[in-house]
């Protein structure tokens, strides 16, 4: 059984930094999909990034293109979530997931596996 632990998270300014972990038990996290999401109050999940298994490939949703890094450490089974330049509009809570295929989707209903959601709180 997959399992996701999500660490990170917070209060911080707008224009603030904060980071995202999330660690893999159960399964080597270099044979999974890993993602990113978020859900605001009232809002569906929203897709914000993923991953390929090796780390080789990423994509972002265009909201956060340029100010959020998804990365991996294999070695750690743990995925990350670097986020900078943050916004009012960022706020909400923020899922990781996995997914045992191959490629990286947007689409929350694709992945297998979820973290237990982390509060992330940009104040104006």
């Amino acid at each position: 059984q997959v399992q996701l632990l999500q660490s990170g998270g917070g209060l911080v300014q707008a224009g603030g930094s904060l980071r995202l972990s999330c660690t893999v038990s159960g399964r080597t996290s270099s044979s999974i999909v890993m993602g990113w999401f978020r859900q605001a109050p009232g809002e569906q999940r929203d897709f914000v990034a993923a991953i390929t298994r090796g780390g080789a490939t990423t994509l972002y949703a265009d909201s956060v293109k340029g100010r959020f890094t998804i990365s991996r450490d294999n070695a750690k089974n743990t995925v990350y979530l670097q986020m900078n330049s943050l916004q009012s509009e960022d706020t909400a809570v923020y899922y990781c997931a996995a997914r045992a295929g191959a490629r990286t989707k947007t689409n929350w209903d694709q992945y297998d596996y979820w973290g237990q959601g982390t509060q992330v709180t940009v104040s104006s």
